[in-house]
């Protein structure tokens, strides 16, 4: 029989303010960079249609790279959250000081490669020689950012991780607020700072992310926690935990990796249907950002919830809180997608484009919601299966469904020559493999007794 452990203010309970309580702050926090992330498209599409297309390249192939911070962001959120649960609060320290030194080391990794690496990359797929060299010249610089990223989310998995998300808040409000600042100077050389052009979003990234660190490690010193959790107390290497974070983070790297390794081959078969499709394509993906700033929150907080309730042994309560998360995922998604397509017009406006980009976007935005929907639900299942902790299966799982979708994408783009909307239809079966695959591992029962 299961029992549960002393009660302690970082367990958590299976209601609605709890996972509200969690994922709002998430939310707002992850709100923060998606406006970070418009911007730098607002003010890029000011130099017109081909560089918001090439930023739109750019962001998936950094997305890619960062999705290494990504995964141990993950991994140390989901240790963190299992620790505070099983009531071992001297753990979360060690778990948090072998985290810093592997960021550290990935960060570097992920520079060499870009330099090793994309140039080459581009100069073999790309069919626009102003879009390759616009994109590699934007990468030497943005792939700077990578240190400063890492630990920032570092930061902010331990907040997460110790029920302190309504804190994500502060690192992200001066992070943004750095972003547009530099954004705006650099790219048009307003503020004193001179005129860059594309390359002014890239160096602009890097400030605000350093900035960002700067300020939520702060925070955390402000607030006294790195005392409560000796956070910086173990910083001597870990054989022990570092293998053990690699064993968690490594299939959720090789996971995010895969996945946005697919988003470049998408947009890379999207750049051969020419700059409009690729403008178009662009916009879709600020688009389902914003749908992501709330559906990832409930995802990140099935995934700390979920561990959190396992480490109080309650194992029996585990599908009650996901179909409790499952719900208010899907009811806030359902509310964008009305949003979103009763006013199509005025949103796909704000780009400031032409009248015909407008009207080519519509009928791609409205398979683009419908996808929202879907994903909605299985994000929530498939950080379930994270939050067991047995991440090898979320990389099955992600390697599957990679798998159908690249045939997918590859027939309907390169073979058939069918519109975006077919193309942005991949949506549909990617996120619904995704939740088959995750709901049965989930309801089998296989992971309980998974010990990390």
């Amino acid at each position: 029989m299961e029992t549960a452990l002393p009660k302690n203010d970082l367990q958590l309970e299976i209601t609605n303010r709890q996972i509200l309580s969690i994922s709002l702050p998430i939310s707002l926090s992850l709100l923060v960079p998606f406006l970070n992330f418009t911007a730098n498209n607002f003010f890029l599409s000011g130099l017109g249609e081909a560089a918001l297309g090439t930023a739109g390249i750019t962001g998936v192939y950094f997305l890619i790279v960062a999705v290494i911070g990504n995964g141990l962001n993950n991994a140390i959120q989901s240790l963190i959250a299992r620790r505070a649960g099983e009531n071992r609060l001297d753990e979360i320290g060690k778990i948090f000081s072998q985290g810093v030194r592997l960021a550290l080391a990935f960060a570097a990794l992920g520079i060499l490669l870009t330099y090793l690496f994309a140039p080459s990359i581009f100069g073999y797929t790309l069919r626009t020689e102003a879009v390759e060299s616009k994109a590699v010249e934007f990468l030497l610089i943005r792939v700077w950012g990578l240190p400063f990223l890492y630990l920032f989310q570092m930061g902010n998995a331990f907040l997460v991780g110790t029920n302190n998300s309504r804190y994500l808040m502060i690192g992200t409000l001066f992070e943004a607020g750095a972003n547009i600042f530099f954004d705006y100077g650099f790219i048009y050389g307003h503020f004193g700072l001179p005129e860059l052009g594309f390359n002014g979003a890239a160096y602009a990234s890097v400030l605000a992310e350093f900035i960002g660190m700067i300020v939520v490690f702060l925070f955390i010193f402000y607030k006294k926690l790195n005392i409560r959790f000796h956070l910086f107390s173990y910083l001597r290497y870990n054989r022990e935990l570092t293998k053990l974070i690699l064993n968690i983070s490594a299939p959720l790297i090789g996971q995010f990796s895969i996945s946005l390794i697919s988003w470049l081959v998408f947009y890379i078969l999207i750049e051969h249907h020419g700059e409009r499709a690729l403008a178009v394509s662009n916009v879709m993906r600020n688009i389902f950002s914003l749908a992501g700033v709330f559906i990832w929150a409930f995802a990140s907080t099935t995934n700390a919830m979920v561990s959190n309730i396992i480490g109080q042994g309650r194992t029996h309560d585990v599908q009650k809180l996901i179909y409790r998360i499952m719900k208010l995922s899907l009811f806030a998604a359902a509310a964008m997608f009305i949003l979103f397509n009763l006013f199509a017009g005025q949103l796909l406006s704000f780009f400031k484009l032409s009248n015909d980009f407008v009207e080519e976007a519509i009928p791609v935005l409205r398979i683009v919601t419908t996808g929202m929907l879907f994903m909605s639900v299985s994000v929530v299942w498939l950080n379930a299966v994270t939050g067991t902790g047995n991440t090898r299966m979320n990389l099955f799982i992600e390697a599957v469904t990679i798998t159908l979708y690249l045939i997918y994408i590859y027939l309907v783009l390169e073979v058939f020559q069918l519109n975006l909307v077919w193309a942005w239809a991949s949506e549909i079966l990617y996120w619904t493999t995704i939740f088959t695959m995750a709901f049965f591992y989930i309801r089998s029962g296989k992971w309980k007794g998974k010990v990390i």
